[in-house]
């Protein structure tokens, strides 16, 4: 559960930016976008857009489709990596969903996970190039590069490969890239602060680096394929108003979006379930992750014992 602290802060953050979240919009785009890449790619199959916490909600998006006829649907889930809040808790509230609708409900299969598929590293690490060409060509190999996810509670990164998917996307990218120095970091965690949750945060990592006389730096937000708050606030206000104050130089590198890359990648990873095509590709140390995920996959953490109550 979001304390109320931090819901509080969150809405500051969102009145900063007048109140409305982008990323609505940014959905809109993809959508677009995708709608376009079948209808010249195929396969030719109607777009539908469901959200778990504001409208569009998958439920009426659900009702929609089965009021269209549609028996058997795929769901592309914004998020790259294996979690419980990024995948398995997603295709909870699918099942939800067409649980409250009955034997009208579509069956809906998810794609699978991409933090190792070309069409999502490639764009990745083109931003990243993007970024440092901002810097003198004699000093861009030694700029460090912080990749960014959201950060996540230790009980729940210990059940899934959310940690290991980051961390060998980032270094795919960096590879890529020709760079060599680059760490993890995160950022956003919402939990109370008795929670462990994925550390370092990213303006304890940009602290740090100030310390060691650190004065240039790329952040890449690989965690995320949109610009939504969690990029505009957390790193395009929060962690560039730390880095003026402290003196660096900091470039945030954009995020996929619609670059036409990752649009081909959904394209693809669409073709894969539908036996257009036969090939999953998946750069790395890491195979192609799963169609179809296991009973035990990505668990919920584990509540956390109530406190005693005083006698």
């Amino acid at each position: 559960n979001v304390p109320r602290e931090r819901m509080l802060v969150v809405a500051e953050h969102y009145y900063h930016f007048g109140g409305k979240s982008p990323i609505n919009e940014q959905n809109i785009s993809l959508l677009a976008a995708l709608r376009e890449e079948l209808d010249r790619r195929g396969p030719h199959l109607p777009v539908y857009w469901g959200n778990r916490n504001w409208h569009p909600l998958l439920t009426d998006t659900l009702r929609e489709m089965a009021d269209a006829g549609v028996k058997l649907a795929i769901a592309f889930v914004t998020s790259a990596y294996s979690s419980y809040s990024g995948c398995r808790q997603y295709r909870e509230n699918i099942a939800a969903a067409c649980a409250a609708l009955g034997d009208r409900a579509p069956h809906v299969d998810k794609i699978r996970v991409f933090f190792n598929h070309p069409g999502f590293v490639g764009p990745m690490t083109a931003h990243v190039l993007r970024a440092l060409s901002h810097f003198q060509a004699d000093s861009r190999a030694a700029v460090p590069v912080m990749f960014t996810a959201h950060s996540i509670p230790n009980s729940m990164a210990d059940n899934c490969k959310y940690g290991a998917q980051f961390a060998e996307a980032s270094r795919l990218v960096a590879e890529q890239a020709g760079v060599v120095d680059w760490s993890l970091v995160y950022q956003s965690r919402s939990g109370p602060p008795t929670q462990p949750w994925l550390e370092p945060d990213i303006c304890d990592a940009i602290r740090d680096l100030h310390a060691r006389g650190g004065r240039q730096l790329v952040i890449a937000p690989i965690g995320f394929i949109s610009d939504h708050m969690e990029v505009l606030y957390d790193l395009d206000t929060e962690a560039a108003d730390l880095c003026r104050a402290l003196g660096i130089d900091m470039v945030r590198a954009a995020t996929v979006g619609t670059d036409p890359a990752f649009i081909g990648m959904v394209r693809d990873l669409i073709a894969e379930r539908t036996d257009m095509l036969t090939e999953r590709p998946a750069l790395g140390r890491l195979p192609a992750s799963h169609d179809i995920c296991p009973l035990d996959c990505c668990p919920a953490p584990a509540s956390r014992p109530a406190a005693a109550r005083p006698a």
